[in-house]
């Protein structure tokens, strides 16, 4: 990279040259040399570098040189130019042992293809024009490389804060960089303001080593006098390096922790899972106890019970955990932690104690069974008693439905709505999922209770003949009910979805006028009695539709029968003449013979048959008649 100075002497050197030229070539000219060249070019290493040196007051001819000087002061002759006329004859003499050697351009500059650690020197140029004198000027190179990634060693060891002396934390590294950088110690982000000199609370050493590319690698130990607090901070390195144009640049080391040796101060001990408040358990579970002493490394820890002041050791461990398996209320007690650590302050509490309460709740008692009998109308009280520790709450539940708290459950003037399972709840605030429960069912025995189901008619005010109707009658009472009805078609009784102890039974009919005289009847019973409901249907209208047809079939039915009766009369008279025949009134058939009056005939069996023969078919006179 190269220095803005240079790229401008690079663009105004042609001029100045021509200038210099012109000024020669003008015989009554006078002027005096003078050079101009940057005096420090600073460039990346491996970048291409172009020194410029350019003659201000020279004529047309000069002689312009490059040193190169060391560090002792000496100089060393790199390369010359010559401007002869319009042309400048360049030469270069020696490099000096330098790959890719030195260069001159058609300008007379200096040019190094690749920046170097190693060219880091001060380049002279002189210019010798005659009577104008001789000038010379020097440019100094820098060259800068950026360090490799920052490396940090801490100490693996276990650090002991007992010790009142700075102790070796960490060593950082930067390889490779020029100039060489500066190393800076952080702890949790913050800047350590350590000095190089050796004292009891902390300080760095650094070293810088030339590798044998020219590069520098620096190498910085922080020595600190640690303390408890820094247990958990957190530290690194940081590596700061230069840049041309005066810029910088960063290197963060990765972060890094210590493990530290401290005494305890103080224990911890507590009840884990499951557990309550003021140390409660229950009985039957399973209880871990922990202990934390706040000393690293992890110190020992001894778990005891206390009996009458003596210590009973249960488990000694590095973890700090024990668990007691199926607690019994036997084991109820003062527990106890104590630390193993011998480093610690004899004024350090070292011991803990807690109570373990172990909560029990024995099985419920009732002053009754599992089913109890009463009366309808009668009264009882039931008691529930239950033992635990801590004393347990009562309380009294019917259908998931709170009742009273307390041991003992009245029952006054049952009735069948009374029935059913009552539930003895017994449990303690203080220890959750710790309950027990107790139940008896009730049963209310007593004449059945019915409840119709009235059904009202279709057409609003009455019933029509004809009209199915279905009837509905339900019971409860205890023992069960048995229900039936005054007409056969009844279903079988069967329990009410949701109802409390109720059986219903059903039937369908049609309705008739005998059903709005008797009516019909459900009845329930059982060993106590029966009840019974009539349903009544009032007046029953009768069809108008099947009235006429009523009225058509007994008229069909009349003709038939007067059919019937014609056809039989007619078959008793089948022998006689002139039967079922039309005649003149008074004149006989031709060829038929009158009737004879003989005495072989008594009158009445004349009459009769004359009455039976003619009937009234010989009334009046004139005309037709049938005669049979």
């Amino acid at each position: 990279m190269e220095p803005p100075d240079a790229r401008a002497g690079a663009r105004g050197a042609p001029r100045l040259l021509v200038l210099a030229l012109l000024l020669g070539a003008h015989p009554g000219a006078q002027a005096e040399v003078r050079l101009s060249v940057p005096s420090l070019v600073e460039v990346m290493r491996g970048e291409p570098v172009t020194l410029y040196c350019t003659p201000l007051g020279a004529r047309d001819h000069f002689t312009l040189e490059w040193f190169l000087a060391d560090r002792s002061g000496v100089r060393h002759r790199l390369a010359s130019a010559e401007l002869q006329g319009s042309e400048l004859q360049d030469k270069v003499h020696d490099s000096w042992g330098r790959n890719p050697p030195y260069q001159l351009d058609t300008q007379g500059r200096l040019v190094l293809a690749e920046a170097q650690v190693g060219d880091e020197r001060d380049y002279v140029c002189m210019v010798k024009a005659g009577a104008a004198g001789t000038a010379e000027a020097t440019a100094r190179l820098r060259v800068f490389a950026k360090p490799e990634a920052a490396e940090v060693a801490p100490n693996k060891g276990i650090l002991s804060v007992t010790d009142h002396f700075a102790q070796e934390i960490a060593t950082c590294t930067s390889r490779n960089g020029n100039p060489a950088p500066e190393i800076m110690w952080y702890r949790n982000g913050q800047r350590l303001e350590v000095p190089m000199e050796v004292n009891l609370e902390g300080y760095m050493t650094s070293r810088i080593v030339r590798e044998a590319s020219g590069l520098l690698s620096l190498t910085s130990t922080l020595y600190l006098r640690l303390h408890k607090a820094d247990r958990d901070a957190t530290f690194h390195c940081s590596v700061h390096y230069s840049l041309p144009m005066g810029q910088h640049g960063l290197l963060d080391s990765p972060a890094f922790n210590l493990t530290l040796h401290y005494p305890t101060e103080s224990v911890q001990f507590w009840v884990g899972s499951p557990s309550t408040t003021a140390g409660w358990v229950r009985e039957g579970d399973s209880v871990q106890l922990f202990c934390r002493g706040d000393g690293s490394p992890s110190p020992e820890y001894t778990f005891f019970r206390l009996q009458d002041k003596q210590e009973d050791v249960l488990k000694t461990n590095l973890e700090g955990h024990l668990t007691l398996e199926g607690l019994q209320r036997g084991q109820s007690g003062t527990y106890g932690c104590r630390v193993e650590d011998y480093d610690a302050a004899e004024d350090a509490e070292l011991s803990q104690t807690l109570e373990l309460h172990v909560a029990y709740l024995d099985p419920l008692e009732l002053s009754t069974g599992e089913e109890l009998s009463i009366p309808l109308g009668g009264s009882t009280a039931v008691n529930c008693s239950g033992q635990g520790l801590p004393t347990p709450a009562l309380r009294w539940i019917k259908d998931s439905i709170p009742l009273r708290d307390g041991p003992t459950l009245p029952l006054s003037s049952v009735t069948f709505d009374s029935a059913g399972t009552y539930v003895c709840e017994a449990s303690t605030p203080t220890i959750p999922l710790l309950s027990r429960t107790r139940s008896f069912k009730l049963l209310v025995q007593g004449l059945p209770e019915l409840r119709p189901e009235e059904t009202q008619p279709k057409t609003e005010g009455s019933w029509s003949e004809g009209d199915e109707v279905r009837l509905v009658c339900s019971a409860r009472g205890y023992p069960e009910p048995k229900l039936s009805w005054s007409q056969l078609g009844g279903s079988p009784a069967e329990p009410v979805p949701g109802g409390q102890d109720w059986v219903s039974s059903s039937l369908t009919l049609k309705v008739t006028s005998s059903l709005s005289r008797d009516g019909i009847y459900c009845e329930a019973s059982n060993p106590h009695g029966n009840s019974r409901h009539v349903f009544h249907f009032g007046d029953v209208a009768p069809q108008t539709s099947q009235a006429g047809v009523a009225v058509m079939a007994v008229a069909v039915s009349v003709a038939l029968l007067l059919l019937v009766v014609a056809t039989f009369y007619c078959m008793r008279r089948k022998g006689r003449p002139g039967c079922c025949q039309r005649r003149e009134k008074g004149a006989p058939p031709p060829g038929e013979p009158e009737l004879s009056h003989s005495g072989s005939e008594p009158p009445e069996q004349k009459g009769l048959l004359i009455g039976g023969a003619s009937g009234g078919a010989r009334r009046g006179s004139g005309g037709f008649g049938d005669e049979c």
